[in-house]
């Protein structure tokens, strides 16, 4: 069979890129609460801790409604034209051709960068039980069985990715229990320091002050990467009119409870004081609480999350060099699904270059892994911003008539997303400022450069890639 004849050929439960439509409600929502707690707040909340002290739950938070209005600009989007590989086909559409080049590619490499960290992530947990085993083994293991998953089907990976996040949200909401419950009667061996007052009887709510806590913005950002992967769902969704309001609506009481609440009541049982780069907070707080078994609980739960990034990864990679093959943007051989229905080739083709992240960070420095994660950083920053300037221009043309409203609009129109624009402009400027950070800037300035190679020759090769079709051309 064709691509062609893939396309075109579609029953009635497939969606019109010829997906099938295999993600119900309850994964949908599922994968957008797992997109929402990651490896960023279970181990990366350590390191930001000890920078800010209790004024990282502010910048959570913060962050954390900036997450919400480009969710809503993006939900806006989706239901006003529901596509798989959203952020591109958006981009695309408002902003030209090649933006939307620029973005498909951009969000692939964002999830290529992250399997790579987060098979290593994973490797490194398993050495807590299994030490003898060798670390490239392991990742190699989770690489061959995440890769046939997304092979076999939409509704596997829907839920795998549903019992990983399953994982996550119980462990998130029993140690936030035990926390309140330690607060409250005061048992375990770290009940008689544990105090609300541990927010800011060490120097402050602001230790370090504010400029140090603004810093951790960077490492903020990171902990929600991958919360926008709800929109590549759309394509694949049973009911997106109904599914993707409901998980993006959610998303408030998400950030609240997850991130807020559980590192103001981790801040309040043990003082910040004790908290350590390169350590979890929550293993930390469970070792202190006495708990039995405890740090060996969050390894799990860490390990899920890392695997369900991963899965993740190799998810939204594979979708978005179909859309990218779509729009003659990268080979038309990516553009085939496979008998079950998914991208085979785009999904084979990221793996190979995941796995060769677990080579490179078998034998760099540990330091590499840190690069790693912050060009994801300024990877995601880049699809955010997409998103937000695509709903402007969305939102523009609307208000001239020129395009039907979406039955999900965004509150307060366009004036939110100007709003999320300006604070990641302010994030990119941390990280110029930031010698740490700053390495990643120049390997996105090299990923420009040769993105900007590339588009020059499919210009070359098809000079109408570069036009915008007359339907578009209305946007303006």
């Amino acid at each position: 069979m064709t691509s062609a004849q893939v396309d075109t050929e579609k029953g009635p439960e497939e969606s019109e890129e010829g997906y099938e439509r295999g993600l119900g409600s309850r994964q949908v929502q599922m994968i957008a609460i797992g997109g929402a707690i990651g490896v960023g707040l279970f181990l990366g909340a350590g390191a930001n801790i000890a920078k800010a002290g209790p004024s990282l739950i502010l910048m959570y938070a913060l962050a954390g409604v900036i997450i919400f209005f480009i969710m809503r600009a993006l939900g806006e989007l989706l239901l006003y034209r529901p596509v798989s590989g959203s952020f591109a086909e958006y981009s695309r559409e408002f902003l030209g051709p090649f933006f939307g080049y620029f973005t498909g590619w951009t969000y692939w490499l964002m999830w290529v960068v992250t399997g790579m960290a987060e098979l290593t992530a994973a490797a490194i947990y398993v050495n807590y039980w299994f030490p003898s085993v060798p670390q490239w083994v392991t990742a190699l293991v989770f690489l061959v069985i995440l890769f046939g998953v997304n092979l076999i089907s939409v509704k596997l990976f829907g839920e795998l990715e549903f019992w990983f996040s399953m994982v996550k949200v119980t462990a998130l909401i029993g140690m936030i229990v035990i926390g309140l419950g330690v607060l409250t009667f005061g048992f375990s061996s770290a009940g008689d320091t544990a105090a609300v007052s541990n927010l800011w009887a060490f120097d402050g709510f602001f230790p370090k002050g504010v400029g140090a806590s603004l810093m951790t913005l960077q490492g903020v950002m990171f902990a929600y990467l991958a919360v926008e992967l709800v929109g590549v769902t759309a394509g694949e969704s049973e009911d997106p009119e109904k599914t993707l309001p409901k998980a993006i609506n959610t998303l408030p009481w998400r950030i609240a409870l997850f991130y807020v609440g559980a590192l103001t009541v981790i801040l309040c049982v043990v003082k910040w004081t004790e908290f350590a780069p390169g350590v979890s907070p929550f293993v930390a707080a469970f070792a202190k609480i006495g708990i039995p078994a405890g740090a060996a609980i969050v390894n799990f739960v860490v390990l899920t999350a890392a695997l369900s990034s991963c899965n993740s990864g190799m998810y939204s990679t594979g979708r978005m060099l179909r859309n990218l093959a779509d729009s003659g943007e990268a080979p038309a051989v990516f553009r085939k699904l496979s008998s079950t229905r998914t991208p085979a080739l785009g999904i084979a083709v990221s793996v190979a270059f995941m796995g060769i992240g677990v080579i490179l960070n078998y034998v760099v420095p540990e330091k590499a892994f840190g690069y790693v994660t912050s060009v994801a950083v300024a990877a995601g920053i880049w699809t955010w911003l997409m998103i937000l300037v695509s709903h402007v221009l969305y939102r523009r043309a609307v208000d001239a008539g020129r395009l039907p409203a979406s039955s999900f609009p965004a509150p307060g129109g366009a004036k939110c997303s100007y709003v999320a624009i300006a604070f990641l402009l302010f994030v990119t400027g941390l990280i110029v400022y930031d010698p740490d950070s700053r390495v990643c800037l120049y390997v996105m300035a090299g990923w420009a450069a040769a993105l900007g190679i590339g588009w020059a020759v499919l210009k070359t090769r098809n000079p109408r890639i570069a036009e915008r079709s007359p339907e578009l051309d209305k946007v303006g």
